[in-house]
């Protein structure tokens, strides 16, 4: 366990020496006003007296024992790191393409500027039902403890880096169609590490997924955004189309 906290320390600094590249300004698609209200129709977080919550405790409990699992354990709290950066390491693999500002930059700017987008669904909720999180309430430690303060003054449901992960997910599985089952997968790993980490209740984790496809959709009403999107897919079969065939040698004639 010790060896996961320096882990989690270090993996934060350097996500803050990062901050300067993941603070430019993001040119979003719609204002938080614009985007579906998730207060209109998203059900309220389970009461703690209720059977809902009875399940969030249960899966509480199992994301603390998924802790004893030293790799499961390294990649929530590598996913615990929020934006970009983390995004882009942790999802090129299921993608079969490495994704960079340099690299791919039409793809790199779909994520940027469309995740940014989707990340402001929550903003209201969060704000609104002000839950608190199960380390708070349990008053236990997490895998990441340096973020521990910062969480504890934010609000739990729903959960923000899940949609993060799940809208990250779609939007690369629309470009790559083929790696869909892949990229989802990933997805949902994405949201279960906040699980295991103790950030969040299964609840605000399930409710990050239904939010982040709401938001998925809201993007494809925003001509800009299916731009950037047919860019991103042009660019992503340009840097993987196989390699036009060599031409044919021509035979060479015997002289007589």
């Amino acid at each position: 366990m010790k060896k996961l906290i320096l882990l989690a320390a270090a993996l934060l600094v350097g996500s803050a020496l990062d901050a300067g590249a993941q603070s430019r300004k993001v040119d979003a698609y719609f204002t938080t006003s614009e985007m579906p209200d998730l207060l209109k129709w998203l059900p309220a977080p389970p009461d703690t007296a209720g059977t809902r919550f009875v399940y969030d405790i249960t899966q509480y409990m199992w994301g603390k024992a998924q802790r004893q699992d030293p790799e499961r354990a390294a990649i929530a709290i590598r996913d615990a790191e929020y934006g970009m950066n983390c995004i882009v390491r942790e999802f090129s693999e299921p993608f079969g393409l490495q994704i960079s500002e340099a690299g791919t930059p039409e793809i790199y700017k779909l994520l940027r500027e469309a995740t940014a987008t989707c990340d402001s669904i929550c903003t209201y909720p969060k704000a609104y039902y002000k839950r608190k999180r199960p380390f708070v309430r349990f008053r236990e430690g997490t895998l990441t403890p340096a973020s521990e303060p910062g969480l504890s003054r934010n609000g739990s449901y729903p959960s923000g880096h899940t949609i993060l992960g799940w809208s990250a997910a779609l939007l690369l599985t629309e470009i790559n169609p083929d790696r869909a089952d892949t990229l989802l997968a990933r997805g949902l790993m994405y949201g279960e590490s906040r699980v295991i980490v103790g950030a969040h209740w299964q609840s605000d984790v399930d409710a990050g997924y239904l939010a982040a496809s709401a938001a998925y959709a809201k993007l494809h009403t925003s001509e800009r955004f299916l731009d950037q999107m047919r860019r991103a897919r042009e660019e992503f079969r340009r840097l993987t189309a196989p390699p036009a065939p060599a031409p044919a040698k021509r035979p060479r004639l015997r002289r007589r």
